[in-house]
């Protein structure tokens, strides 16, 4: 059975983009004859509100789209991205990055051609190689830290990987070109990269479905699957809409809102027909 899902965070409201990806997979699973899941991507207690929340349902039913099941809130599942995590540090894949962000651009300056990933250069590794007495003492001491996932010593656990995409055919995953990814921080028991695809694991997502520009972490999913032994989706990275000025849509423009264009008198029909026309 094909199980799709969408999965939104709750840090502003819903534009015609996720109206667009929303309806791509509710539409792939209910014309196969699967489940369309919801959930809700809230771990950054920071940026994510409750209203926003409420507005997501709110908006979806406007649309017209339904759900099977409850939704699924990340902020209550905490405890199972925990356990992943010490599933790799027990393997001796996760070390702690007590680098700042300043930090780490100084020391990206001070390289000579640093290599760069898809949205800059690659974190340098300065915390890699730290002793772990060194290590623990710093924890003791209550320094901020990150972990982040030791990519080259995943890679020697697993071998090559693959993954199979709708649009670019069989993909070989390259895990190296995001290096050493942040997967936790002191603060917050998980980031995207590993709720993401603990989830899609857990609730049985067979057809990922999302915006190309998620295309490069799927480089990194692939390798936590192999590392925790979860199953690997079809993927299909769908284009991404663009308003009549040739950008992106942004939770930052208010007057493109799904709630601004209901409340300018655009029907479910309107708002649908918009977002399925502007991309392929």
């Amino acid at each position: 059975m094909i199980v799709t899902r969408f999965a939104p965070s709750p840090t502003g409201l819903l534009h015609p983009g996720h109206a667009f990806a929303a309806l791509f997979a509710w539409r792939r699973a209910r014309e196969g004859g699967g489940r369309f899941l919801l959930r809700v991507e809230d771990i950054d207690e920071s940026r994510c509100r409750a209203p926003f929340v409420d507005a997501i349902l709110e908006d979806l039913a406007w649309l017209g789209l339904d759900w099977d099941g409850p939704v699924r809130k990340q902020s209550q599942h905490l405890g199972e991205y925990r356990a992943a995590l010490a599933r790799l540090e027990a393997e001796g894949l996760v070390y702690p990055c007590f680098c700042t962000r300043a930090a780490i651009r100084a020391e990206v300056a001070r390289a000579a051609g640093a290599p760069q990933g898809p949205d800059g250069p690659l974190y340098p590794g300065t915390c890699r190689a730290l002793a772990a007495s060194e290590r623990a003492r710093r924890i003791a001491d209550g320094e901020a830290y990150a972990l982040r996932l030791d990519v080259a010593a995943a890679l020697t656990r697993t071998g090559p990987l693959s993954w199979r995409d709708e649009r670019a055919g069989l993909v070989m995953a390259d895990p190296a070109a995001l290096g050493d990814v942040v997967l936790a921080r002191k603060d917050a028991p998980t980031s995207y990269h590993l709720a993401v695809t603990h989830d899609d694991a857990a609730q049985g997502v067979t057809h990922v479905t999302r915006g190309s520009d998620l295309f490069a972490s799927t480089h990194i999913h692939r390798l936590l699957q192999a590392l925790l032994g979860w199953p690997v989706p079809l993927y299909h990275h769908h284009a991404l809409i663009v308003g009549a000025d040739g950008r992106r849509y942004a939770k930052s423009e208010p007057s493109l809102t799904l709630r601004a264009l209901r409340e300018a008198g655009l029907t479910p029909e309107a708002v649908r027909a918009m977002a399925s026309s502007a991309a392929t």
